[in-house]
């Protein structure tokens, strides 16, 4: 990984007009999630959670939007936000690919797998088709090890995979 510098004095943060955390986001997180925490900076992965389930990614602004409602610096929920993997700051396609790379994954044709998701859809891990349809990220572990190699389209999980039976459940994608 590298460092990328920039001056927080000049940068800017694109607003748009529609907040991230509106009213409804809100008043259920003030119901559900917040009572469970003793402050309000406790429950800042949830909140997270929150907003990249709705979003799928969580923009700046959102960050700024969550930093308020928890009562927190800009700076903690940034912290917070770049610590953990499962927090996307950038959007993701239409479907995220999850593949799931730990040992049993790998030991059953998780690579034969990857190379071939690489070469049909001409991206690496980490990267966006240039349409923005799918997004491919590797998992270190999707909790499936009895019918690996498996990964997850969204939220939906596919195990016993192959080259030939993934590529068929990728064509039948809108």
């Amino acid at each position: 990984m590298a460092w990328i510098v920039k001056n927080s004095a000049t940068a800017q943060v694109e607003l748009r007009d529609e907040p991230y955390l509106d009213d409804e986001l809100k008043a259920e997180l003030e119901a559900q999630v917040l009572p469970r925490y003793p402050t309000r900076q406790a429950a800042t992965l949830p909140v997270l959670h929150a907003i990249q389930h709705k979003h799928h990614w969580i923009a700046h602004q959102a960050l700024m939007e969550a930093a308020a409602f928890l009562e927190v610096s800009d700076s903690e929920m940034l912290d917070t936000a770049t610590f953990y993997e499962e927090f996307w700051l950038e959007p993701k396609g239409r479907y995220l690919i999850m593949l799931c790379r730990s040992i049993s994954c790998e030991l059953c044709g998780q690579r034969p797998l990857l190379d071939r998701i690489r070469e049909k859809l001409g991206i690496e891990p980490g990267e966006t088709t240039v349409d923005g349809r799918f997004t491919l990220m590797e998992a270190e572990c999707l909790g499936s090890c009895g019918t690996a190699p498996c990964a997850l389209v969204n939220e939906t999980l596919h195990e016993s995979l192959t080259s030939e039976n993934f590529e068929r459940i990728l064509d039948g994608l809108e």
